[in-house]
Parts: structure tokens; sequence; C-alpha cells
């Protein structure tokens, strides 16, 4: 199973911000390794983020996105102590699902 994701949410005057770090490879499928071979594509292509059943954030990615993305949002709603869900699917099946307190 792939690392867990970092996630920070933080709600002030009506808005939440939320700050996730993924640990994920990103091959794009055109990097060669030392032996001359193509190393295969593996990326993240989608990502959903929920807060209290709700979708906030829903991403479709491709190749370009760098190794161990970075992604930072804000949204209107969410409360201190609600929960948001981050969770991203990939080309090769895999997927992560982590939660978060907003604070």
């Amino acid at each position: 199973m792939p690392d867990p994701m970092k996630i920070r949410a933080n709600h002030n005057n009506g808005t939440t911000e939320v700050k996730v770090l993924m640990a994920h490879p990103m091959e794009g499928g055109m990097r060669k390794d030392s032996a001359g071979k193509l190393v295969p594509a593996h990326f993240i292509k989608e990502v959903k983020a929920m807060c209290s059943g709700k979708l906030v954030l829903q991403c479709l990615w491709g190749q370009s996105v760098s190794q161990n993305p970075f992604l930072a949002f804000k949204f209107k709603g969410g409360a201190k102590g609600e929960k948001i869900q981050v969770s991203w699917l990939d080309n090769k099946g895999e997927s992560r699902s982590d939660e978060a307190t907003i604070a």
C-alpha cells in the first residue's frame, strides 16, 4: 500500500483551506532506466476530496504532474472538527484514501 498522505485543513472566516502532500512516483512513461529501457507510466489519474459526505474537489491528472505532488485548495464551508477525506486512484489501479480533522 502506498505511503499515507499528509493532510492539513484549517477553517477561517467561512472558508476551509486544505493542503495535501501525496507520496507517489508519478512516472510519465517517457524516462529511460540505466539499461536504456523505458520506465512504465505510473501516475495518479484522479483525486477527490470530500467533506461531510459532500464532494468539494475532483481533479483529473495526467502524466505531467511531478513526483510526490502537493495540492492546495480552498472551499466555502466546512467547520472545525469536521473530517476531510482525500483519495486518489492511479493508472495501475492502486489507490489511497486518508482523512484529517479540520482545525
